[in-house]
């Protein structure tokens, strides 16, 4: 196998879309965190979330993932959506969550900014991966126009 087809093979990711809910059960705002320096698109805004270990389901990925990055421990997934993105660096395999409860603190242990939004998000820039996620909640939530600022 040559260096580049194995660069093309997807990258498995967990991605955590946390929403508030209402009393009527709503969906609000959602949160975004930057990513952080000496990653790839340092300082662009997305999902939190990360890789997939060996033997892992997308649920126990993202609640390691979680806990790990942000120092909360979420009660369970709802498989969204999925999304395949060609990187420069990666080519992923984003398997998209919407988290409605979780418990503990937020704590920014890798350094990264964290901010609740809703649409237009106002955090700049939003890493591409992150676009169409919020396409699909101006879909689901009848809104239209920009949905961040370019």
């Amino acid at each position: 196998m040559s260096e580049h087809s194995r660069e093309r093979v997807p990258v498995d990711v967990a991605v955590g879309v946390l929403v508030e809910r209402d009393a009527q059960g709503q969906e609000g705002r959602f949160l975004l965190t930057s990513r952080p320096v000496g990653k790839v698109y340092a300082g662009y805004w997305e999902f939190p979330g990360g890789k997939l270990e060996a033997g892992e389901s997308v649920e126990q990925a993202l609640r390691r993932e979680l806990q790990e990055e942000l120092g909360i421990t979420i009660e369970s997934a709802h498989a969204w959506k999925e999304l395949v993105m060609d990187y420069p660096h990666a080519r992923v395999r984003l398997h998209f969550c919407k988290v409605y409860a979780w418990s503990g603190e937020f704590e920014m242990r890798e350094q990264q900014a964290m901010a609740w939004q809703t649409l237009p998000v106002q955090m700049q820039p939003v890493l591409p991966g992150t676009i169409p996620v919020l396409d699909w909640f101006a879909a689901e939530r009848g809104f239209v126009g920009p949905t961040h600022i370019a």
